[in-house]
C-alpha cells in the first residue's frame, strides 16, 4: 500500500470517527428535547387563589399539560381524584396542586361529627400534637354570667382530625381591631360533646387542648373535671352574685 492509499485510509477513518461522534451527539440533543417537550402529563393548578379549605373543582383548578421531567409523582392526579378535596392553606393563582397538599379524606365514624375550632401556639400545646393524637378540651370560664371562674374539662380523649397552618385573623372588640395569629384544628366529636365545645369557643375566654400519654386506657377516674377558688381555699362565687 502507498503512502497515498494509506493517508486515504486515515481520512476515511477520521471522518468516519467524526461521523459516529456527529451521530451520537444528534441522538443525545433529540433524546433531551423529546424529554422535555416530547412525553408531557397532565398537572392541575389553581385558575384563582383558593382559600383554606374551600372544595376543590373545575370552577376553581384548571389542567395544564408540562414535561414529565417536570412533574413530580405527586402532581400527577386526575380531575376525579381532586374534586371535592381540600387544602389546609390558601394556594395562589397558578399553583400546582400536588396530592400530598391533599387534607385525608373523613375517617369519621357513623356518630361523630368533625369541629374546627382556633388555637393558638399556647393553647394548642406549642406545635406538639398531631393529626391522629388524642387530647382533652379545657375551658377556662371568666366572664359567663351565672357561672363562677373556672376551668373545666369539657372532653376527655378526643381525636385530633387535621391541623392547619397559622393564619392571622382580624378581631373587633372594645379596644378596637387586632390581628391574631390562630392555629384551626379540627376534632371528632359526638354530637352533644360538638355542642358543648362550640358553647366554649363562643363564651369561654379561651380553649385549651390537653396532650395525653400515649397509652390513653389509663385509669384517670380521680382526675378532677372542674378547678375554681374552692380548691384554692376561696369561693367560687358566679359572676353578678358579687
Amino acid at each position: 500500500m502507498n503512502p497515498r492509499q494509506r493517508r486515504g485510509l486515515l481520512f476515511m477513518a477520521v471522518a468516519l470517527l467524526i461521523a459516529l461522534g456527529t451521530f451520537f451527539a444528534v441522538s443525545t440533543f433529540v433524546a433531551d428535547v423529546n424529554s422535555q417537550v416530547g412525553q408531557r402529563v397532565t398537572v392541575y393548578r389553581a385558575k384563582t387563589p383558593i382559600d383554606p379549605y374551600t372544595p376543590l373543582s373545575a370552577d376553581n383548578i384548571e389542567p395544564v399539560e408540562v414535561p414529565r421531567r417536570w412533574a413530580s409523582e405527586s402532581s400527577i392526579v386526575s380531575l376525579s381524584e381532586l374534586t371535592g378535596r381540600r387544602v389546609g392553606f390558601r394556594l395562589n393563582a397558578g399553583s400546582t396542586i400536588n396530592s400530598d397538599m391533599l387534607i385525608p379524606n373523613s375517617s369519621l365514624s357513623s356518630t361523630e361529627r368533625e369541629l374546627a375550632i382556633n388555637v393558638n401556639p399556647v393553647t394548642g400545646v406549642a406545635g406538639r400534637v398531631r393529626p391522629g393524637d388524642r387530647v382533652d378540651v379545657y375551658a377556662v370560664f371568666s366572664e359567663v354570667p351565672g357561672l363562677p371562674k373556672q376551668v373545666r374539662i369539657l372532653q376527655r380523649n378526643v381525636r385530633v382530625v387535621s391541623i392547619a397552618g397559622q393564619q392571622t385573623v382580624t378581631q373587633q372588640n372594645a379596644q378596637g381591631v387586632r390581628e391574631d395569629q390562630v392555629i384551626p384544628v379540627t376534632l371528632a366529636l359526638e354530637p352533644e360533646a360538638a355542642l358543648s365545645v362550640s358553647y366554649a369557643a363562643a363564651f369561654a375566654q379561651e380553649v385549651r387542648l390537653v396532650a395525653l400519654p400515649s397509652d390513653v386506657g389509663v385509669n384517670r377516674t380521680d382526675e378532677i373535671d372542674v378547678f375554681d377558688a374552692s380548691h384554692l381555699g376561696g369561693e367560687a362565687i358566679p359572676e353578678g352574685n358579687r
